[in-house]
């Protein structure tokens, strides 16, 4: 993995060093392999004399100026960074290079239109991968003003962290322009950004910001600027008033990019997202949902990220925690999604368990020693369990004094950077609380607790006594204190509704809840409720009873999600039985009308069979599901979310001829459902699904892609070849991956489409080749190539004691990097825990039988 900052190098780098300006010059007119890089540093030093260096990947250094002294980048320029053998206490560093565009979504990304053949470029900076474009100081604690020159073709827009003040200067040469942007507020060097290109644009204006959205031109009739403005908009008029600060960084652009790796970045004014939020094709309000949930995510960051940065990247976790945080609580109390808290505990919260019960797991509060640890590090843990604890620590002070505190940290540290210990001190002087404690017990140890009811109850059905029990792994010790609710639901003519709340602090093994002896026992006793705390829960034996036969006629949302929670939380641990979760989603997946819970329930129902069914009953399970998909893709509202959600899972799970037939069906128009239009996007996942079973091939996904020649497009088919279920197509799929030449969109859709599910046998004869090429990845290939590779093309579809075998054994021989290490063992846990799910749906088939 090219490139490697190690946090003791950062340190000692910013103890000697307080960086000024960075003035950037860019000719984009240069040529399609590399573009020119110009840079001039001034910075001080407070060891003049001293030797440092600064970051630069680029394939020609073309001059090096230090003070006016020359610099032999044949001596001191590895490829990766430039060594500067002697610093003054106060100085300007030149560096002029040939930098290269990239295809990996890293760095200066290049992207060809393949409708119009029309160029774009974007930048993706975070973790370091600024100094791919230009020289620097590439760590988040060395910030400085950013000022950029850009030259590039005239029918380009091009856009940075601030308003351009010269907007297509004339150069004297033909078709080329000159853009100016004028330095920023100081800023980390992974934040600044450059996107350029033929984007269409729309702007607007809301209390005094200036507001711009961007997209490819193939893709402007698509983009619903009015929707995108309106969330955008409704976040700034609540963080204004949440956070009772300014917006800092001027204007602020919205730019949707393609082939990008992630969901979005919070680069300060110019914020990008994966082009997937463009949408082509109808989807379900739940993708609205989440696309309104990243642009407040991305928002929020302009104050805890951008405004006010991590000194080193262990503290990642509070950026991407409170970011998420902040956006479900302003998606709940300032948009339509009100019960955003809902998809938060079926999202969120669920990623951070699966996250948390790993061996890699790690704290909150992570040991980052170097840029590839942190690499690795976007997580459920750094994302998900950190936003879950966040909230817990509201409910624990007081959501008032919580962002009391918040508000006065983001004054005292504008412009600068903190670690964890600032913010506390807030939280605490808001809250009158010592958070010591509770910062040991939450951001300082590993690994989740699970709450059960211990109960007994008199001949009247009354409780005579009531006890929350906390466990923890025997791996992970710790007992939390918790603040959280019990809720007692009964069954009524309106459903299954909370009768009583009880809220109280939980901590060690065992518990009394008082309040509630001499209550009648209730169909249902929800611990957790309101999902106030970072917890596994448990169901006593009634309302197990109660979920199972009626799950779906829990009336609000957010209990309803809990007990679907809990049950797959049980199957996951092999307390439940694969087939049990299936039949529960099938009988309760009816009464479920929030689209979000519904996607995500069948999501997990063919994971269950996928992963931890009885392989000999997994065709049984898939006939049931296909059939429940049926009835209720023929009885749904017809044009309805819910029509279209159970659309897209019949195309995931439909194994049986008579299920496969009617998506050729649906394909070929030869059967219609009333209401449900196939379009663009839903062709494709027919056709996957087809492909993936055999039924259709190459022929058929060329006529789609003639149909659809876009990048879209593109990326669908590459991922339909490489999972037609043939040798030779994997054959040719492994070739195209192991010479990663191609672009990271493509790359990822055929590694996906290598590793279709069901497909374990053709992958077999692939499991040496893949650990063979393990090492050479690693080495050679980006960050974001290698860990795609590794954590995608791990064989977890060979449920079998010889693939953890082999997964020990390359540990042994060849002591991986931590960070692949860490890959490798995730991996293997996932195989592990198939195997103990197996087992257990195994051994309650047989019982039955």
């Amino acid at each position: 993995m090219a490139g490697n900052l190690t946090r003791d190098e950062a340190r000692e780098r910013a103890r000697m060093l307080s960086v000024d300006s960075y003035a950037v010059e860019l000719d984009l007119t240069t040529g399609e392999e590399t573009f020119r890089s110009t840079t001039v540093i001034r910075f001080s030093s407070s060891e003049a004399g001293a030797r440092t260096f600064v970051d630069l990947t680029a394939p020609r250094v073309l001059s090096a100026r230090l003070n006016g002294r020359e610099l032999d980048p044949g001596e001191l320029f590895d490829g990766e960074r430039l060594v500067l053998p002697e610093v003054a206490a106060d100085n300007e560093l030149t560096v002029v290079a040939d930098a290269a565009y990239m295809r990996t979504g890293e760095g200066l990304h290049r992207f060809v239109d393949p409708v119009d053949e029309s160029v774009y470029l974007y930048t993706q900076f975070e973790t370091a991968d600024a100094h791919r474009m230009y020289a620097c100081f590439d760590q988040p604690d060395l910030k400085a003003t950013f000022e950029l020159t850009v030259f590039a073709p005239d029918a380009w827009h091009v856009v940075s962290n601030s308003a351009p003040d010269v907007e297509r200067e004339a150069t004297g040469a033909e078709g080329r322009v000159r853009w100016h942007f004028p330095p920023t507020p100081v800023m980390s060097t992974y934040i600044t950004a450059l996107v350029a290109g033929p984007y269409h644009v729309v702007r607007d204006e809301h209390d005094g910001i200036s507001l711009g959205l961007f997209c490819r031109a193939s893709l402007a009739e698509h983009l619903d600027a009015d929707a995108l403005f309106d969330v955008t908009k409704k976040g700034f008029d609540f963080f204004h008033g949440l956070f009772d600060l300014r917006y800092p960084f001027g204007k602020y652009d919205q730019l949707f990019v393609p082939e990008f790796n992630a969901g979005a970045m919070e680069n300060a004014g110019a914020v990008t997202f994966l082009e997937d939020y463009v949408f082509r094709s109808r989807v379900t309000d739940a993708r609205y949902e989440r696309r309104a949930e990243t642009i407040l995510h991305e928002m929020a960051h302009m104050w805890f990220g951008d405004l006010v940065t991590m000194r080193w990247w262990d503290d990642l976790w509070l950026n991407e925690s409170f970011a998420t945080y902040a956006s479900v609580y302003c998606q709940a109390n300032a948009t339509r999604w009100t019960d955003a808290w809902t998809t938060f505990a079926n999202v969120e919260k669920a990623w951070a368990l699966r996250q948390d019960q790993l061996p890699s797991t790690h704290p909150i509060a992570a040991d980052m020693v170097d840029i590839q640890a942190v690499e690795v590090n976007f997580d459920g843990i750094t994302y998900a369990k950190g936003a879950s604890v966040l909230k817990q620590l509201a409910a624990y002070v007081g959501v008032d004094a919580f962002f009391a505190g918040v508000r006065a940290y983001f004054k005292e540290n504008a412009f600068g950077n903190t670690e964890l210990k600032d913010l506390l001190r807030h939280l605490e002087a808001a809250s009158g609380r010592d958070l010591s404690g509770w910062s040991r017990e939450w951001l300082e140890t590993t690994g989740v607790n699970t709450m059960r009811p211990d109960l007994a109850v008199d001949g009247d059905g009354n409780f005579t006594s009531f006890t929350v029990v906390q466990e923890a792994a025997e791996e992970h010790p710790t007992l939390r204190s918790h603040r959280l609710a019990i809720g007692l639901y009964d069954r009524t003519g309106d459903g299954i509704v909370r009768r009583e709340r009880v809220e109280l602090d939980v901590s060690g093994p065992r518990t009394e809840v008082p309040e509630l002896v001499g209550k009648a026992q209730p169909d249902l006793v929800l611990i957790n409720d309101d999902d106030l705390t970072f917890t596994k829960i448990r169901l006593d034996e009634r309302s197990l009873r109660t979920v199972v036969e009626g799950v779906g006629e829990i009336a609000d949302s957010l209990p309803r999600a809990l007990a679907f929670g809990a049950a797959w939380d049980m199957t996951r641990d092999a307390e439940m039985a694969a087939r049990d979760y299936v039949d529960l989603v099938i009988s309760g997946i009816g009464g479920v009308d929030d689209v979000m819970v519904a996607q995500t329930l069948l999501r997990q129902a063919s994971a269950a069979l996928i992963n931890y069914a009885d392989p000999a009953w997994r065709p049984i399970g898939f006939e049931r599901l296909g059939e429940r998909l049926q009835e209720l893709l023929n009885t749904a509202e017809p044009g309805g979310d819910l029509q279209l959600a159970y659309a897209n899972a019949m195309a995931d799970s439909a194994r049986t001829d008579a299920h496969l037939s009617l998506l050729r069906g649906l394909l070929d128009g030869a059967i219609t459902v009333e209401g449900l239009k196939v379009d663009t996007d839903l062709r494709w996942t027919l056709l996957r699904r087809l492909v993936a079973q055999g039924e259709l091939g190459e022929p058929e996904i060329a006529a789609e892609l003639e149909s659809d020649p876009t990048a879209t497009g593109q990326r669908h088919a590459a991922g339909a070849r490489a999972a037609i279920p043939t040798a030779e197509a994997k054959a040719a799929a492994w070739e195209r991956i192991v010479g990663a030449d191609l672009a990271n969109a493509e790359f990822r859709a055929t590694l996906l489409g290598f590793t279709e599910p069901g497909q374990a046998e053709l992958y077999r004869p692939y499991m040496d080749k893949y650990f063979a090429q393990l090492g050479p990845a690693w080495e050679k290939w980006t960050g974001e190539f290698a860990q795609s590779f590794a954590e995608t093309m791990y064989p977890s579809g060979l449920v079998e004691e010889a693939t953890l075998e082999r997964t020990d054994a390359y540990i042994a021989e060849n002591d991986p990097a931590p960070a692949l290490r860490r890959l490798l063992v995730e991996g293997r846990a996932g195989v592990e825990r198939a195997l103990r799910a197996r087992a257990k749906d195994i051994a309650v088939g047989q019982s039955r039988s």
